[in-house]
Order: C-alpha cells, then structure tokens, then sequence
C-alpha cells in the first residue's frame, strides 16, 4: 500500500513539473546581480590621423607589415573597405593593407 501510495506521489510531481502555466512568471535577479546600465559611447567627432589624410594612387607611404614600417606606393584606396592597394619598394608583388596601417613617408 506504501509503495502505491508513494508511486502516486511520484507521478503527480512529475506530471506538475512538467506542466507548464502562463501565471509562472521567471524570478527576478537579485539587485547585486543586475549591473548598472552603461552609456552606450558616442561616436567621436574627430577621426584618427590616418582617416584625417585623404590617401590618393601614387602617394609615398610608409606601410606597418609584420610590425615593420617599410617604403611603399599607393596604388588605389577604398575608403569604404578602409583599405588600400599598395605596391612596396623592391617587391613584384601587391599588398591590401588597412588605412591605419599606413603613414606619411
């Protein structure tokens, strides 16, 4: 009889947890939980030196390639892309590199 009655017990938790209600609603985090909402960051009128200079084909530059500054030549800029096709002194070939990885020469 013990054991019918706890199979029954059993059964009706089971079934009750499984059963979902719309009037549940989920708890509410804990004040030290929630974090404090943060400015979203404006942005900035002034843009970076590199974006400030208008690069045109066939600018001297000075190009950061594996952490070094090496001589080079634009040969075309898509601003859009924020990037640039430029050709370096003694090489065959041609790099696209980022806008902020060039300098003025």
């Amino acid at each position: 009889m013990l054991k019918k009655i706890f199979a029954v017990l059993l059964l009706s938790l089971a079934a009750a947890a499984c059963e979902s209600s719309p009037d549940t609603t989920a708890p509410s985090p804990s004040p030290a939980a929630q974090s404090a909402p943060t400015a979203a960051p404006s942005p900035s009128v002034e843009a970076s030196p590199a974006a400030k200079l208008e690069w045109k084909a066939g600018d001297k530059v000075k190009v950061t390639i594996n952490g070094a500054a090496v001589a080079a030549t634009i040969v075309s800029v898509d601003e859009k892309a924020s990037k640039a096709i430029v050709k370096v002194d003694g090489e065959a070939k041609e790099r696209t590199v980022n806008l902020t990885d060039i300098t003025k020469q």
